[in-house]
């Protein structure tokens, strides 16, 4: 009985933190400038959002390597690498682990674009994406579509995992429409 007892307090503990600690910031506004960033990836290369510009990015935040969600998102992303490349697009994808285990991360799921280490959470911090649990920090599963000039485009915040690079797809048809029309 007092086992139950305990672990329904843990449940409510862990809860109040979440609603309380773990709130992520706002998120950047849709038609600021997106924040530039220099950040390790998975292997060992020193990445600038600034590398990417003149392409559209799509800057996806994301919990852990390896868990459930994060690796089909990641799964997605990776399928539709040829759909992104038809469209001047990059994924980039951000957690706060580090570069071995973004590189076990890509070795095993046969990932092939870049995912960023913020160990520290500070960029995670910076686009809203950052909860604090007290002890433990995870990103939050929040995606930022970049436009060409380096401006934020769209939001997409706590995804579907399973859906999600679709939704980002149509996202990117639907941005880039009236640019076609101007040509």
């Amino acid at each position: 009985m007092w086992t139950i007892v305990f672990a329904a307090a843990v449940l409510i503990l862990l809860f109040i933190m979440s609603t309380r600690l773990g709130s992520p910031r706002r998120l950047p506004i849709v038609g600021s400038d997106a924040q530039n960033f220099s950040l390790r990836c998975q292997d060992g290369t020193l990445v600038s959002l600034n590398d990417f510009r003149g392409q559209w990015v799509i800057l996806y935040f994301y919990p852990k390597d390896s868990t459930p969600g994060c690796t089909i998102e990641a799964r997605k992303f990776q399928h539709d690498q040829a759909e992104y490349a038809k469209r001047n697009a990059v994924v980039v994808g951000v957690s706060i682990d580090g570069e071995d285990s973004h590189r076990k991360f890509c070795a095993k799921e046969g990932l092939h674009f870049p995912l960023l280490a913020d160990t520290s959470g500070q960029v995670s911090g910076s686009y809203g994406s950052l909860r604090n649990f007290g002890i433990t920090k995870i990103a939050a599963r929040n995606t930022f579509l970049i436009d060409p000039k380096g401006r934020i485009a769209r939001t997409f915040a706590g995804v579907n995992p399973s859906r999600h690079s679709a939704d980002v797809l149509a996202a990117l048809d639907e941005l880039k429409k009236p640019q076609l029309q101007l040509q």
